[in-house]
């Protein structure tokens, strides 16, 4: 049996993510207490049930006891031997805060005594003991409901096999790194296609930026030495269990060096065997 467990803050998605998880055909359950996890893995994992998937969620209405042994609780159900990953949604505050405005739902935490923001920032501290072993951590600040399932399902996806699913993301320094990179590269000290006239209406999905970055030494020798590390180094954060690695790749805008690179990166780890994603974050 396969374990999913879905947390994040209120207003992250997680709703979203559950329900996608169902449409895949796991067998979901909403908010359980954490402590019951144990137990619950251990009566869905009867073979009579034919439960080959399963997904809960937990967040912050948890037992707050729980929450602060969520640590404890998952590693003895690794010790059991089950198969199991967290997944965690969050978002910037004020982002969380827009989607509760917007919407006027009312946050969970929030009474007589706690507004919204405080609610928001709470609730990061309680679920921080999940935050900090999940498996993979997914920041929905700029996804739309239809983003966030195309998201889930492709990473989810990735894992149905063996092996370590792996996402290259190009994004532009001048928009932020994203939060939920495992890795960042800077490329911003490559030839910038952007000073030239003709190749800046494109992107690095384009072929006069693609034959014109392949003629640089720069461009490839970095694109070698990324290769080389990802190499070495990808085979040990399988072997530590890790199911999820962002790669993030960044140059000035996210249009040309950084799309190249992670296109150039993604298919040639794509042909080694790895289960691949390739995310521009700046191409709309």
């Amino acid at each position: 049996m396969k374990l999913i467990i879905v947390s994040g803050r209120s207003g992250s998605g997680k709703t979203t993510c559950l329900h996608l998880l169902e449409d895949l055909e796991y067998y979901c359950v909403d908010n359980i207490p954490a402590s019951l996890l144990p137990a619950l893995a251990k009566r869905l994992s009867d073979e009579r049930l034919h439960l080959a998937r399963v997904a809960v969620s937990i967040d912050a209405r948890n037992i707050p006891e729980d929450l602060l042994r969520f640590p404890q609780i998952y590693a003895s159900l690794r010790a059991d031997a089950v198969d199991c990953q967290i997944i965690f949604l969050d978002a910037e505050d004020n982002i969380l805060i827009k989607r509760f405005s917007e919407t006027r739902r009312k946050h969970p935490l929030t009474n007589h005594q706690m507004g919204l923001m405080e609610a928001v920032a709470h609730e990061k501290q309680l679920l921080e003991p999940i935050a900090g072993i999940a498996d993979l951590t997914i920041n929905t600040s700029g996804f739309s409901i239809h983003q966030l399932r195309d998201m889930v399902r492709s990473r989810i996806a990735g894992t149905d096999g063996k092996g370590l699913a792996l996402q290259f993301q190009s994004f532009g320094f001048k928009y932020g790194v994203p939060v939920d990179a495992d890795m960042v590269y800077d490329a911003r000290c490559l030839p910038n296609p952007h000073w030239i006239d003709a190749l800046r209406p494109h992107s690095g999905l384009d072929q006069p930026v693609i034959d014109y970055l392949e003629s640089q030494p720069e461009v490839q020798a970095m694109c070698n030495d990324i290769s080389a590390y990802l190499e070495q180094w990808l085979p040990r954060f399988e072997e530590n269990n890790r199911r999820y690695i962002t790669v993030a790749i960044g140059c000035t805008g996210g249009q040309h060096r950084s799309v190249f690179l992670c296109e150039k990166l993604g298919r040639h780890f794509q042909a080694c065997g790895y289960n691949v994603q390739v995310r521009h974050k700046e191409l709309v």
